[in-house]
Parts: C-alpha cells; sequence; structure tokens
C-alpha cells in the first residue's frame, strides 16, 4: 500500500465518527495498539524534543525501508504517533520525503489539536522527514 493510499484510508476510517470526541477516543485507542517499547530504548538519545509530553522515537534501517519505533508518555501523543506510523513507517527514505502529511488537514488535526499537541505533532514529522533525508 502506498503512502497515499494509507493516508486516503485513515481518512475514510475517520469519516465514520459525527464528532471530535470520538474521533479522540479513536485516536487513543489506536495508541494502545502501539508495539512495546523497551525501556532500555527510553534515552535521552531517542526522546525527541519539542513535545510537552515525553516522546521517544528510535529508527533502524531495514534494507532500504526505514522502520520507527515510538512511545509518548500521554495516551492522546501515542494515539498521534501512531497516525503518523500508519503514514511513513516502514517505507523508503525517497517515499518518504515524497510524501506530505495532507492526512492532518483532512483529518482537522490542526484545527481540533491544542498548540503544543499540534507542535509536537509537526516535531515528530521533522524528526522523520529528516531522518529519511539522511539516509536517502
Amino acid at each position: 500500500m502506498s503512502t497515499q493510499d494509507a493516508q486516503a484510508e485513515l481518512i475514510e476510517e475517520f469519516e465514520i465518527f459525527d464528532n471530535w470526541m470520538d474521533r479522540y477516543q479513536y485516536i487513543i485507542d489506536m495508541g494502545k495498539q502501539l508495539p512495546a517499547f523497551p525501556d532500555e530504548w527510553k534515552t535521552s538519545d531517542t526522546r525527541l524534543q519539542g513535545c510537552q509530553s515525553n516522546v521517544w522515537i528510535r529508527h533502524e534501517r531495514q534494507g532500504e525501508l526505514l522502520h520507527f519505533d515510538a512511545i509518548s508518555d500521554a495516551a492522546i501523543v501515542s494515539g498521534l504517533i501512531a497516525v503518523v506510523l500508519r503514514i511513513y513507517n516502514d517505507r523508503s527514505a525517497q517515499e518518504i520525503m515524497a510524501t506530505q502529511p495532507d492526512f492532518m488537514g483532512k483529518l482537522g488535526l490542526d484545527n481540533h489539536l491544542s498548540p503544543t499537541r499540534s507542535n509536537g505533532l509537526h516535531a515528530m514529522l521533522t524528526h522523520i522527514y529528516q531522518t529519511a533525508e539522511r539516509y536517502a
């Protein structure tokens, strides 16, 4: 599935919700499904700056693909991580760099997140793009 297909699928899933309380709950539920992030990965090197909550993100190259693992100590932020990883995880550096986060506007995240959560989401995206640039 391409990144564009992944974004379209995500947008379609969110269209079933009539209100933002249900969307927030869905985001939180997505975060609960993130893979385990062992404590030994929670270091100052993997801690993401620019987020109000604690966010840890690490990557590894698997052939031509970049695999990311991430977690937060805040439920809504873990959900936002799950949203971002659904689009950008296990992709080539070139595909990551060529994919604009159209889903943010189409889901309404820019309008419905607090400024600090929005800044954190942008910090995650910036980190992913910078990581991809290093491998491109």
